[in-house]
């Protein structure tokens, strides 16, 4: 064999794995072409940049779960409790965007301005029923049979003052909405008719005598 003694060759020159020596330069191509392709910020490395919009759900949704449930909960509690100052409010002062569904829309506004500017026996309906209440525990025969007497006269009173309420009101909405759903405001009307002119809800917006 050839022998060299000034310059000794290694035997790890010799014996050196030719697979090593493909693979080197099979691994810094892949390098350098890996370290051409831009890469998200947040993406991982090693996967695929995503879309903006899977992006934007990703951080909209760790937005979402970084609230605890106590949070959530308190804050579900003070909306709620918006809610109700707005719809407080808006009894009071009659303004349609925050008044309860029942309430709402041109046809129930005019049904309760028609029975806020009339004079309802109705209204007075639980003051009566107390003094009739008061009579009739008074043990005089008279005075009982006067109660009783009483009663039936402000019941007949209280059933014709709703028929005729009842139907000149029916009359108007037909006139003044004859397109619109009408159904369900007389008899919402009445229901208004029955409380006493200072505790109706929503508030009275017209006087007593004013044409609505």
């Amino acid at each position: 064999m050839w022998s060299n003694p000034g310059y000794p060759v290694p035997l790890g020159f010799v014996f050196r794995s030719r697979a090593k020596e493909e693979k080197a330069p099979a691994a810094d191509k892949a390098t350098v072409t890996d370290s051409k392709q831009p890469r998200h910020p947040e993406a991982p490395k090693g996967r695929p940049t995503p879309k903006r919009s899977v992006a934007q759900s990703q951080r909209r949704s760790v937005a979402n779960t970084s609230m605890t449930r106590k949070e959530a909960a308190k804050r579900q509690r003070e909306e709620r409790r918006a809610a109700l100052e707005r719809q407080r409010q808006a009894l009071a002062t009659g303004d349609e965007r925050y008044l309860p569904a029942r309430d709402k829309g041109p046809v129930r506004r005019f049904a309760r301005d028609f029975v806020d500017s009339r004079f309802n026996i109705a209204e007075y309906f639980l003051p009566m029923a107390v003094i009739i209440l008061v009579l009739s525990v008074i043990r005089v025969p008279a005075i009982q049979n006067a109660a009783l007497l009483l009663w039936l006269v402000i019941i007949v009173m209280i059933v014709l003052d709703s028929f005729v309420t009842g139907f000149r009101l029916k009359k108007r909405l037909a006139e003044r909405f004859p397109d619109e759903h009408r159904r369900g405001a007389v008899p919402y009307a009445l229901m208004r008719s029955l409380q006493m002119r200072r505790l109706r809800l929503p508030k009275p917006q017209v006087k007593r005598g004013e044409r609505p």
